[in-house]
């Protein structure tokens, strides 16, 4: 098995490397739509998978690797086939990482987050991504099909416990699915109990890559851009990861390629489209042919019309 791999880019890390700690689909959840197929062994008992001295000589190889070839790592990144906290060995897996002087990364389910001592081992990371797709009982079952002895309410309130020891970035993550937990009442929810987590971020994301149950389909653009504004009227800091990377977040004059990127991640109103092709000499022709393209899709919320890139069209 591959414990190591990258760097890989990614949006919300820069180039990590990952660190493959769980054996394939060993997870305490089996959600509908996980796009790594379905899991194989369902746990919630923390075990050995690979010894830590082991995973640091790996890292340690692979860094050696990456340096000769001139690359940058920005982050070592658990974010295994598996959930990264069910490896007894994370805490001290970390702390031997810690002398690369590279943040550490954890992208985990949270879904052990009611047993102290995996808050421990993540309060060892330097940033952290907590998955919370549903605070009714009756949704994060159907949606994320957890292990029969789980628990959401300990399981939410263990996240609260972690926020209060956590010294690092926190951020978090909900999936939406159509028809599944994509509903406002749903979503207005979870944007109350984020707000009492307060992320730095809260990114929303869809399946882009086929999911583990057939027939389920991503929250559709009207959904994905009321759950955003549900966030943003919370306080928090929303962010859409819907599989586009494109770099070019801030303007560079070239109208259609800017809308793009940044309705990538942010949904913009139709005033503030307007604005950027006013200022950067272009006219409304263009945005025509993104939304007769497929490239971008326009949905109405709260009185406002909003442009979302089209996360179907890559």
């Amino acid at each position: 098995m591959n414990i190591i791999y990258g760097p890989v880019p990614s949006r919300r890390l820069g180039r990590s490397l990952g660190i493959n700690n769980i054996p394939a689909k060993h997870c305490s959840y089996a959600c509908i739509y996980c796009q790594l197929g379905n899991t194989l062994k369902m746990q919630v008992r923390r075990q050995t998978f690979f010894r830590s001295q082991e995973v640091f000589n790996r890292v340690k190889n692979h860094i050696e690797q990456v340096l000769r070839r001139g690359e940058q790592i920005d982050y070592l990144a658990f974010v295994p086939d598996g959930e990264p906290t069910l490896d007894i060995h994370l805490g001290q897996t970390i702390d031997l990482l810690k002398p690369f002087e590279i943040p550490i990364a954890v992208i985990t389910n949270g879904s052990l987050m009611a047993d102290e001592k995996v808050r421990f081992d993540l309060a060892k990371a330097d940033w952290v991504s907590l998955k919370v797709d549903a605070v009714e009982e009756h949704i994060w079952r159907q949606t994320d099909r957890p292990h029969g002895s789980l628990k959401l309410e300990a399981i939410l309130e263990g996240m609260l416990d972690f926020k209060e020891i956590f010294s690092g970035m926190l951020v978090t993550e909900t999936m939406l699915i159509k028809d599944a937990n994509d509903g406002q009442e749903t979503s207005a929810a979870i944007a109350i109990y984020l707000k009492k987590l307060n992320p730095k971020m809260a990114y929303l994301s869809i399946p882009t890559r086929p999911p583990a149950m057939p027939n389920v389909l991503p929250a559709e653009p009207d959904k994905l851009n009321q759950t955003f504004q549900l966030f943003s009227e919370a306080g928090l800091q929303p962010e859409l990861l819907t599989g586009y990377e494109g770099d070019a977040f801030a303007g560079t004059g070239d109208v259609p390629a800017d809308i793009l990127s940044i309705t990538s991640v942010h949904p913009m109103r139709r005033e503030a489209v307007e604005k950027m092709v006013s200022l950067n000499g272009g006219n409304w022709k263009m945005i025509v042919r993104l939304l007769e393209s497929g490239a971008l899709t326009e949905t109405e919320f709260d009185g406002h019309t909003y442009y979302l890139r089209n996360f179907r069209v890559q």
